[in-house]
């Protein structure tokens, strides 16, 4: 109970408000003068994907620091639908910039998309120590990338129950056992006033994903050729969103980047290997750490 408590105490609810006036939600674990971890979900998802990942951050002396992008979770809708990889980069600067140091990024999917970004932008070099891309290149495998937004798309009209919910999400992940708790979705469904429950996204972000794909990718590679801090890419060896050709790409374009495969994990590599993938993130950044 002791140990409990103590964890509890470190946990912090925290809200920043960005440049664009939009305010972003956050959970904080572990000490504030340790080393700064923010970890960055993917699209369609939320801070919570990260519980256990910043447990173990936490444990092992890091502050993590789990945000809602825009547009998910808690944290504000853009009005204007502004989704754009450039915006989130922008509210990940502030973010840091309010923290009051630099930080490790650790991003999965679109997460790891914009922490490549930043960590990328030289008018950002001093606020990313550390880069670790997980089950993402430089850009998505395309087949992979359109189930995602396949799957995304087909809850556009909700789901009458969290079992229904669960069955679709078990549909997608075919290799992942199904809960027979399916309380934990409260956490990335809306219950809305037709009674229907619906993904804590802004369907609009979907928009923003399927198109001028030619741009972001231009994009990607050139702030890719810029990044010079330590970088680990993750990949889930079941993943369809991250193939040799991607991995290839990223360490021929990174070169100093170190990769890893983790067994039996596929895309959401947290939720399928959370213990295995989180100790092979510590143990980079405390190697990093200890190199500087």
């Amino acid at each position: 109970m002791e140990q409990f408590l103590n964890s509890f105490r470190k946990l912090a609810l925290m809200k920043f408000k960005v440049s664009s006036g939009l305010n972003i939600q956050a959970t904080a674990l572990g000490n504030p003068d340790d080393p700064l971890v923010i970890l960055l979900h993917g699209g369609g998802q939320t801070r919570h994907a990260w519980g256990g990942t910043a447990e173990k951050l936490s444990q092992a002396g890091f502050y993590a620091v789990a945000i809602d992008l825009r547009g998910h979770g808690d944290s504000d809708w853009s009005e204007d639908g502004d989704y754009a990889i450039e915006s989130y980069k922008e509210d990940l600067k502030n973010i840091i910039n309010q923290l009051g140091k630099s930080a490790s990024l650790i991003g999965a999917s679109l997460g790891g998309m914009i922490s490549l970004c930043t960590a990328g932008d030289r008018e950002c070099s001093d606020l990313c120590n550390a880069l670790v891309m997980v089950d993402i290149g430089i850009y998505p495998n395309e087949d992979g990338s359109n189930e995602i937004l396949k799957f995304m798309s087909s809850g556009s009209k909700g789901f009458g129950s969290l079992e229904e919910a669960s069955d679709s999400i078990a549909s997608y992940l075919p290799h992942r056992e199904k809960p027979k708790d399916v309380s934990g979705l409260k956490k990335n469904l809306r219950l809305k006033e037709d009674g229907r429950y619906y993904w804590h996204w802004d369907p609009r972000f979907i928009e923003s994903r399927t198109s001028n794909r030619s741009d972001y990718k231009l994009r990607q590679k050139i702030y890719a050729e810029s990044v010079n801090i330590p970088t680990l890419l993750i990949r889930g060896a079941l993943s369809n969103v991250v193939t040799q050709d991607e991995v290839d790409d990223f360490l021929e374009t990174i070169k100093h980047a170190e990769f890893i495969e983790i067994d039996r994990a596929a895309h959401m590599i947290a939720g399928d290997r959370n213990d295995i993938f989180a100790n092979a993130a510590i143990s980079f950044l405390q190697k990093t750490l200890n190199s500087e």
